[in-house]
């Protein structure tokens, strides 16, 4: 078989994205250059390596045995790149970041500073949820990624940089938006619009109400803290979700951050990567960036800074 590293960089980016016109604006070449390369692929292996179902594709069983060899190659010539890269000292270069659907409320922020510095750096930011930015961390795809509590079932390596508090929030007409030390027991009675299970914000709610032998009355799952919001504002129940996710509404005045005894829950946000991994230059800049400026350049909610003065 005559097999191009061309037609294997393509099939991995086609694969990964799995859209023939995502790869095609990644690798900048047209989608019709894209194609016609797949096609010779599949004519040299003399299998099928996508399958169309409506408007999605899929890999087959032999393009799936084709993207592990060629997402292994991928990753060695980015190890490469990062090699030469560290020898010449080159401080500007591709900065891929996945972030969990909570941390596209920040993570702008932090970019935007970031190629400040860096003005020759190109970012590919892609905001998925929790379940979805574990595999990709498994498969080694972003150079990290900003999540809530990682894991303890992969080889990471993960630096909390910032605090993340999660609150109480309803409609500003709520009775309980005026009272105050509201005692925990009293959200017992009222219905929650929450996020939906395995999402970081739910785990850390759940653990919170089981330490305390209690459970939440949950009306209504939503996969989106927009959905959350929505639902709140209309009058659906009480939401729980991090205060970075609440700001636009504060400002509005369309929400109220409930004083509930035992809230805000603060946890942490977190930079993971794969133990081990290579960083390039311009990923270990954004690293150190991150651990050492992230809490002093983000713009910081009243209510955030109030609850930060509480706790000292």
């Amino acid at each position: 078989m005559k097999i191009t590293f061309r037609q294997l960089r393509l099939l991995e980016s086609v694969a990964r994205n799995a859209s023939f016109t995502r790869a095609s604006e990644e690798l900048h070449l047209t989608q019709p250059a894209v194609s016609t390369q797949i096609k010779q692929l599949e004519q040299e292996v003399g299998l099928p390596l996508f399958e169309q179902l409506g408007k999605k594709i899929y890999l087959t069983e032999a393009g799936k045995e084709m993207y592990e060899f060629s997402r292994g190659i991928a990753q060695q010539v980015r190890d490469i790149e990062s090699v030469f890269d560290d020898m010449k000292g080159v401080k500007r270069g591709n900065l891929s970041l996945s972030v969990t659907s909570t941390g596209k409320y920040f993570a702008p922020y932090l970019l935007a500073e970031f190629v400040k510095l860096h003005p020759g750096t190109k970012v590919h930011l892609k905001v998925t949820n929790r379940e979805e930015l574990l595999v990709e961390l498994q498969e080694n795809i972003p150079h990290m990624a900003i999540m809530g509590r990682p894991p303890n079932n992969l080889e990471l390596t993960s630096q909390c940089f910032m605090n993340n508090p999660l609150v109480v929030f309803s409609r500003p007409d709520h009775p309980f938006a005026k009272e105050k030390n509201i005692p925990i027991s009293r959200l017992m009675e009222e219905n929650f619009i929450l996020r939906e299970r395995g999402s970081g914000t739910r785990n850390a709610v759940e653990d919170f109400f089981e330490q305390r032998n209690m459970q939440l009355n949950t009306s209504m799952e939503m996969s989106r803290n927009e959905a959350v919001k929505h639902s709140v504002m209309a009058g659906l129940g009480l939401g729980i979700i991090s205060l970075h996710a609440l700001e636009l509404e504060l400002a509005l005045n369309r929400i109220a951050i409930l004083d509930v005894e035992g809230f805000p829950v603060m946890k942490k946000w977190y930079l993971v990567y794969r133990t081990g991994k290579r960083m390039s230059p311009i990923a270990q800049a954004f690293h150190d960036f991150v651990l050492n400026s992230a809490e002093s350049i983000l713009p910081k909610p009243a209510e955030i800074l109030r609850f930060e003065k509480d706790l000292k």
